[in-house]
């Protein structure tokens, strides 16, 4: 009779498809269809971006979801704002949950703005917030958080909540009304080391995927370089350039700390203590490529397991080069794409392919020895 394996499934979103708890769940439906005596840990994880709430509320015990009613949508339109209270007073917010591209009716990488992102943590600051940290990415606009500054108070002779279009006119701000950062602190988590400007920033890297021609990047570049004029933070600290910006400018308004997301995420769940205790480690996310060890939480598991010698199996919906261990080996990897013939078929039915892919994987360890 093989061996019981201890396995921990700890994938990231599959973004725009599923959540990162109900992907953990699907894997190991499957997995346990084949090997159903192994002991399963599911640990649900998230970089900063979309599923960083869902992730930590899974984690902590005692958190507290509250619902702040309808905010200002990247577009203009109201949607839902939700943060996340933490023992001790600590909110969390997710950028993506209320000024995420997903949101954006149509594409306006010159108007859409971070505007409900304010008004949520607004709301956090109020019910007493004794720290506060904010999940960037998925952003759906390029502004600096200039419209989630104004919601909190900032001011300038040019709108502020217009899109990273206006900075531009702006030739100067008012802090005088600026709410204070709450009294322990502001904690911004990201998966990107973008500097705000120039041909490595938020405007240049990130802005064609936002909807901008290179006229409009070029644009916003220069006016995310006007804002950090009158701001006066250094715009060339790595991450800065996060989520359209949005780093910069909680850094230069309120003194905010940035951090890497995976990092954190896996320190709050405990997955580096998980991992030690386990045999097989399976994670994934939507699409695996290049950029998916730079930073994110699959390349930062990855690297964690390979420390502790414990082996890896990567699902993600699309793999678009081969996950590679830390000596460079070729590691267990399963795309959905693959098994259902096509990615629009994986999307179709992710849950089911989910489950196919958990299984191959439980196939697959039973056959290797342990390391």
């Amino acid at each position: 009779m093989a061996d019981l394996l201890r396995v921990v499934i700890a994938p990231d979103s599959f973004k725009g498809s599923l959540g990162a708890l109900e992907v953990a769940s699907a894997i190991a439906e499957g997995w346990l269809s084949v090997r159903p005596a192994d002991a399963i840990s599911l640990i649900p994880q998230a970089d900063g971006g979309e599923g960083t709430l869902d992730a930590i509320e899974a984690a902590v015990p005692g958190a507290l979801r509250h619902d702040v009613g309808r905010v200002t949508g990247p577009d203009g339109r109201s949607t839902p704002g939700v943060w996340l209270e933490l023992p001790g007073g600590i909110a969390v917010v997710e950028l993506a949950q209320m000024s995420g591209l997903p949101l954006m009716a149509s594409l306006d990488p010159l108007g859409a703005s971070t505007v409900g992102l304010g008004e949520v943590i607004r709301a956090a600051l109020a019910a007493g917030a004794s720290r506060l940290v904010i999940g960037l990415g998925g952003s759906a606009s390029t502004d600096g958080a200039a419209g989630a500054l104004a919601a909190l108070g900032l001011r300038g002779d040019a709108p502020l909540g217009a899109g990273g279009g206006g900075l531009a006119a702006l030739r100067s701000l008012d802090r005088s009304a600026l709410l204070a950062p709450p009294p322990g602190g502001v904690t911004l988590l990201t998966d990107v080391a973008a500097p705000l400007l120039g041909p490595t920033g938020a405007a240049a890297v990130f802005g064609q995927q936002k909807g901008a021609s290179p006229a409009e990047v070029a644009l916003l570049d220069a006016a995310l370089a006007r804002f950090a004029d009158l701001l006066g933070a250094d715009p060339s600290v790595p991450g800065t350039g996060a989520a359209g910006g949005a780093a910069y400018g909680f850094t230069a308004a309120w003194g905010a700390r940035i951090e890497p997301g995976a990092d954190y995420l896996c320190a709050l769940t405990g997955v580096p203590q998980a991992i030690a205790g386990a045999d097989v480690l399976v994670t994934g996310e939507g699409r695996f490529d290049a950029t998916s060890s730079t930073g994110k939480i699959v390349g930062t598991l990855i690297g964690l397991a390979g420390e502790r010698g414990v082996r890896v199996a990567v699902i993600a919906g699309q793999l678009a080069v081969q996950p590679l261990a830390a000596d460079g080996s070729a590691l267990w990897a399963a795309g959905l794409a693959d098994l259902a013939g096509s990615a629009e078929a994986a999307m179709a039915d992710p849950v089911r392919w989910l489950r196919d892919a958990g299984a191959a994987a439980a196939s697959a360890q039973g056959l290797v020895d342990h390391p």
